[in-house]
């Protein structure tokens, strides 16, 4: 088993107060699966974990066996390497920085109400036009 621990500047960014700062190993988990576009709780489903699992291991010391630190890295799309900090940055995402992109990060600053409201309609905008074109 791999202990990763550590301590985490502080800077929550939204929803109830955590109890205990990010870990290292959780920052990068955390930051992973936002960039993969995952919540807490759709990231448990891929892993067939309840949230409460995802929330631990993004907040405490935790000591994950091998078969469970190569699950979470396929289902984040990183390396174990990453999540280890073994490498510096994330993988660079995929296409050009196009304005479609530049909004999209723009939109993942606003609250999770907002972000919900651009999903809903983007979803229906690329539903019709991918049914027509």
């Amino acid at each position: 088993m791999i202990l990763l621990t550590g301590d985490y500047p502080p800077g929550m960014r939204t929803g109830r107060p955590a109890k205990h700062e990010r870990t290292p190993f959780g920052e990068r988990m955390a930051q992973a699966r936002e960039q993969a576009g995952l919540t807490q709780e759709s990231l448990a489903e891929k892993l067939g974990l309840d949230q409460r699992v995802v929330a631990y291991w993004e907040r405490r010391p935790v000591a994950l066996r091998p078969d469970q630190l190569t699950a979470l890295a396929d289902a984040l799309h990183v390396t174990t390497d990453h999540l280890l900090g073994r490498d510096s940055k994330l993988p660079a995402a995929k296409g050009p920085p196009g304005r479609l992109r530049q909004l999209f990060e723009k939109a993942y600053k606003l609250p999770r109400h907002e972000q919900n409201q651009i999903v809903k309609f983007v979803e229906a905008y690329v539903n019709q036009y991918s049914k027509t074109g």
